[in-house]
């Protein structure tokens, strides 16, 4: 009984509190799965400041992407560990990765946090679902990247979806049932130079 009287009037002044607060209304899930705050956006034409015409360095990735460093680590990717380049914000959090192509520039950009968007409004977090992608604008992820969906950005030839689908344990030769991949999320919103 102490146990109770104790811990009852936290409960209820919890309870209380939690009824005024505006974040109920969207659910506390939705405020870290998603963002409104836009650093960088993604479109056929590049990432930011990006382009196909950006040179492959530190240097040019952070001469186009005012505001953000950059530095050398490795990544990976669908098929390999690669070394590249990550943008950071002001903040130092990772926004962008930055691959190396032929001709020392710049192959493709990798967005990886929910502080961007992609060219029809995309965020990482968000459900294949949300965005509304095709099924049939998708295929099956390999290697490094199995059990995700990679999927071209509606009406973009340059941009592509990775969606990881939680819980799926294959086959890996195939996209999950509609229902599974409805639920996945987008991991990252990928740029590649045309």
């Amino acid at each position: 009984m102490r146990l109770f009287q104790r811990f009852f009037p936290v409960f209820v002044v919890s309870l209380l509190t939690g009824a005024c607060s505006p974040t109920l209304d969207t659910g506390p899930v939705s405020v870290a799965r998603t963002s409104n705050i836009t650093l960088v956006k993604i479109t056929d034409a590049g990432a930011g400041g990006i382009t196909s015409e950006t040179a492959y360095s530190e240097k040019a990735v952070a001469q186009a992407l005012p505001g953000f460093t950059a530095d050398g680590f490795q990544s990976a990717i669908e098929d390999k560990t690669e070394w590249a380049i990550g943008a950071f914000n002001s903040d130092g959090f990772q926004v962008l990765q930055v691959y190396k192509g032929s001709g020392g520039r710049v192959r493709a950009v990798h967005g990886v946090t929910h502080h961007l968007q992609g060219p029809n409004g995309e965020r990482i977090g968000m459900t294949f679902a949300e965005v509304g992608t095709s099924r049939s604008a998708c295929r099956v992820g390999r290697n490094l990247w199995r059990g995700m969906a990679i999927c071209k950005a509606d009406g973009s030839d340059n941009v592509t979806l990775v969606y990881a689908i939680s819980q799926y344990d294959g086959p890996f030769d195939r996209l999950p049932p509609s229902e599974q991949l409805r639920e996945a999320a987008i991991q990252r919103i990928i740029w590649t130079a045309p």
